[in-house]
């Protein structure tokens, strides 16, 4: 078909003009003002910055990013033909293109650096793999939890081993429910040399006895667990005993020297009786008229006293009482008065004396005038029917023939303390139970000084064998409830007084003499009153060179007294148990009838069918078994 040469023309000026409007659109509409039907392609009202054509070459085509400039798109504005994948609008750092080298294409990783990717990045100091918190790793990964631990990144994050929270965790060989050193189990749950831990949450406990570490309940450590040296097989104190320096054998302690030490509860200096301290050094009632004051470690619980929880005749720590006579937890104590003990021990001092026949020997006078110088016979009225102001008997026989002694001087030194006329001893007297329930000591050759005294010192020789010329004085507490009966039966001289008042009088030289005495029979006499505390005095003197016995009966003389024993079952370790779950029903690990320990790891005996592989009998690691019994590889 032929057009002519005019239409033809006017087709290429429309044609022109369209181009025109195509290449230069209007305002960022895409919409000429002019011409509003006029219908160009729209790229969603950007400029051609926006588009991503470049302005000095309309024709290069490079794909849109919907909007985004050429720093958002990706295209290089140097290169507008360099074609490189879009990331929907991130920048070239974002996107994984190098600037550098747009024609280099990169894939992208959408996890880096990102919390919750399992991955420990700079700046993170946990990972576990999720954004939560409460799991140990906090949301932002920013810091691990109190009271976790997290290890692997990746991996759920564990709880922390806490040292007091009394479990077992972790590289902690012992956890006793505290964070406190010196007690078995350290501040960071390691175990101290010389205790075992052997139940987590519980007291740990001595290792062994004798291995010269102070541990748990022991109170001296003189290098063995033997018995009878001051420090007995269980490592506590003996009496008479102190134990100063670890390691080292212990030494007797001197009663009188005004030094508390070892298991003395007091120490005034002196050897006598009925003063608050006595000649063993253990403390003693005070009471005045049958009224009493409350005195911690002598062994008298008084009636409606509120002060004293407890008092077992001590005072010393972890066996039930304390030594403020308190309850200690862990232990029963009971108030025993229908069950009396099977022994009564009670202190005695006796007094050694040289005979009236031996000379003076060097700064030693010549011996005792009322010692092997007489034989009168049974005398009464030797004392007065009251004790002194210092507890002790009056001489009555001043001024007045005594066909036994010679005078109040000679007389005042049988139970007084006198340098160079007498020497003391201090011993204590066992008094057993019978069936009747009396307390009787009964010895018919009473020689307590046969290797003391005078004879020891190599200034008095022993006479028939045995070493006579000497006195007794002992005491004791009760609580008067008008039963009592006294009997006694010896030689020489025995004189009995009850709060004070002489109740039995069986002077001078003579042989075996009995008498008996009902306390109620003379209570107004004695002034006692039921419900109240008195004091038995007994003072004996054996003074001739024939025989000598000594025979002493306490029906119904009893004290109110505590018993405390450890409380097997409560969950808590105490003296004399070995482990205490408050199960105590046995099994591996656990802790058996009796609070005993059962097989564990520990004992030394390999458990394999508990899993053990080793057992070196201790709870430390990295020395070949571990604290689970299994094999350490080095």
């Amino acid at each position: 078909m032929n057009i002519p040469a005019r239409s033809r023309l006017t087709g290429l000026v429309l044609a022109s003009l369209l181009l025109s409007f195509v290449a230069c659109p209007g305002p960022d509409d895409g919409t000429d003002p002019g011409t509003p039907d006029a219908s160009t392609r729209n790229d969603g009202g950007h400029s051609d910055a926006d588009s991503g054509t470049h302005p000095d070459d309309p024709d290069a085509s490079t794909p849109t990013d919907g909007g985004g400039s050429d720093a958002d798109s990706g295209t290089n504005p140097d290169s507008p033909d360099a074609s490189t994948p879009t990331d929907g609008g991130s920048s070239d750092a974002d996107s994984g293109t190098n600037p550098d080298n747009p024609d280099a294409s990169i894939p992208t990783d959408a996890g880096t650096g990102r919390c919750g990717d399992g991955v420990k990045q700079a700046g993170e100091a946990c990972d576990d793999g999720n954004t939560v918190s409460g799991d140990g790793c906090t949301a932002s990964c920013g810091e691990i939890e109190p009271g976790w631990k997290c290890e692997t990144p990746g991996e759920p994050c564990t709880p922390a081993s806490v040292c007091g929270n009394g479990t077992v965790e972790g590289s902690e060989t012992c956890d006793d429910g505290n964070a406190a050193p010196g007690d078995g189990c350290s501040a960071t749950c390691t175990t101290e040399p010389g205790w075992i831990c052997p139940s987590a949450g519980g007291r740990c406990q001595a290792a062994q006895c004798g291995d010269k570490i102070i541990a748990g309940d022991e109170e001296c450590e003189d290098g063995n667990a033997k018995a009878d040296d001051g420090c007995s097989d269980v490592c506590r104190l003996e009496p008479g005993y102190k134990c100063d320096t670890i390691g080292s054998a212990c030494t007797r302690t001197v009663c009188g020297d005004r030094k508390v030490e070892g298991t003395e509860q007091c120490d005034d200096g002196n050897n006598d009786m009925g003063d608050g301290c006595s000649p063993l050094c253990v403390r003693e009632p005070r009471c005045t008229n049958g009224v009493c004051q409350a005195v911690c470690g002598d062994g008298v619980m008084l009636p409606g006293d509120t002060t004293e929880q407890c008092d077992d005749g001590n005072t010393r720590a972890n066996d039930g009482c304390s030594p403020t006579c308190q309850f200690e937890e862990g232990f029963i104590c009971q108030l025993i008065e229908n069950d009396p003990p099977a022994t009564v021990q009670l202190p005695i001092v006796y007094r050694d004396f040289r005979g009236y026949d031996l000379p003076a020997n060097g700064s030693l006078p010549r011996g005792h005038i009322d010692f092997e110088n007489a034989n009168g016979g049974l005398e009464m009225g030797i004392v007065a029917t009251n004790l002194g102001s210092d507890g002790k008997p009056v001489y009555a026989k001043e001024g007045v023939s005594s066909a036994n002694t010679h005078g109040r001087v000679a007389f005042d030194q049988w139970y007084r303390d006198t340098m160079n006329i007498n020497m003391t001893a201090v011993q204590t007297l066992s008094l057993q139970r019978q069936s009747n329930g009396s307390y009787l000591y009964d010895n018919q050759s009473f020689f307590p000084l046969d290797t003391a005294g005078w004879v020891a010192e190599g200034k008095e020789a022993l006479r028939s064998g045995h070493n006579f010329s000497f006195t007794s004085e002992t005491r004791y507490w009760f609580e008067y409830k008008g039963t009592e009966v006294l009997t006694f039966r010896g030689d020489d001289d025995v004189w009995v007084f009850i709060n004070g008042h002489l109740a039995l009088d069986l002077g001078g030289v003579h042989g075996p003499q009995t008498n008996s005495i009902t306390l109620s029979q003379k209570a107004t006499d004695f002034g006692l009153q039921l419900g109240r505390i008195y004091e038995a005095a007994v003072f004996q003197a054996e003074r001739r060179t024939t025989g000598s016995s000594y025979q002493l009966t306490l029906s119904n003389f009893v004290t109110r007294r505590t018993e405390c024993r450890a409380n097997c079952g409560n969950g808590v370790l105490d003296e004399g148990e070995q482990c205490d779950d408050g199960v105590n029903d046995g099994g591996y690990g656990q802790c058996a009838r009796g609070c005993v320990l059962g097989p564990r790891c520990g004992d030394r005996i390999v458990q394999s069918g508990n899993g053990e592989e080793c057992d070196d009998g201790n709870n430390t690691n990295n020395d070949g078994c571990s604290t689970t019994c299994k094999i350490e590889l080095r």
